[in-house]
């Protein structure tokens, strides 16, 4: 005589093997309300491979912006000596990064043109690494730190390398905000270095503009784009506080006026 099967509270133990047999075909969700199938995937998304794919595609999209938007440089005096060769210190709000490499391929549009290195401070979280990879498509050389890690060593870095006459690319406003307040690594590295700051802004009349803490704008093809260069800000070695404000002042007048260039009107 068969022995009976035991019963547990889920039902009997074939009935538990037959429900575990049946294939999932949706992720199960957490407490969170976040999918599992979803969350593994993560690890996948993190790997190298997968991050310089990304980076690929990401540069070739920026290149596409690039080249479908018809260009202008408000403020190329302004601009003048850094095209030239002479370093500075190309300040943008957060919101702006996605566009920054527009500064170097209108400078290469000019016949004084002067190639001159620059570099970046990236974070050195994963999305810094990935931005990182991105920005060396266009010729930028990263360098990665942080305010919390390795922060110290990358704003010496970036010290050094304007000390030799580079130039450097930063957003001083990220890169976590608040937004368009700027911290006072930019004012204490023109300081330090005697390079002035050069505030910018970048914008394209087509764009998308994401619900972040910067409202970061993603660039669409096809329009009309604008880079805006203000007035460049010396700062001497014992007022960088007092430069804070003027720099800020500065940034949200570029930004500003890059959004009324931008508008179907404007040009």
């Amino acid at each position: 005589m068969a022995r009976p099967v035991r019963a547990t509270r889920r039902g009997t133990v074939l009935e538990w093997v037959a429900r575990q047999a049946v294939p999932r075909r949706e992720g199960r969700f957490d407490q969170f309300g976040k999918c599992s199938n979803m969350m593994n995937m993560k690890p996948l998304l993190r790997s190298g491979p997968v991050q310089h794919f990304l980076a690929w595609l990401i540069s070739r999209y920026l290149r596409l912006i690039l080249y479908t938007n018809r260009w202008t440089l408000d403020g190329a005096d302004h601009f003048a000596p850094h095209r030239a060769g002479k370093p500075a210190i190309y300040t943008f709000w957060h919101e702006f990064l996605p566009l920054m490499p527009a500064l170097p391929m209108l400078a290469r549009r000019f016949p004084d043109y002067v190639p001159t290195p620059l570099s970046t401070l990236v974070s050195q979280h994963r999305d810094g690494r990935l931005i990182g990879t991105v920005v060396r498509h266009f010729g930028i050389k990263p360098v990665h730190g942080s305010t919390s890690r390795g922060g110290a060593n990358g704003v010496r870095r970036l010290l050094g390398l304007l000390r030799r006459g580079a130039s450097i690319g930063i957003t001083p406003d990220g890169p976590r905000g608040p937004k368009r307040e700027a911290a006072q690594g930019v004012a204490q590295l023109a300081a330090l270095s005697g390079v002035p700051i050069l505030p910018c802004a970048v914008r394209t009349s087509r764009r998308v503009v994401l619900n972040t803490w910067d409202r970061m704008a993603i660039p669409l093809p096809f329009g009309r784009g604008v880079v805006v260069c203000e007035p460049a800000i010396a700062v001497s070695r014992d007022r960088w506080r007092e430069a804070l404000p003027i720099v800020t002042a500065a940034l949200n007048q570029a930004a500003d006026r890059a959004d009324r260039l931008c508008d179907k009107d404007a040009f």
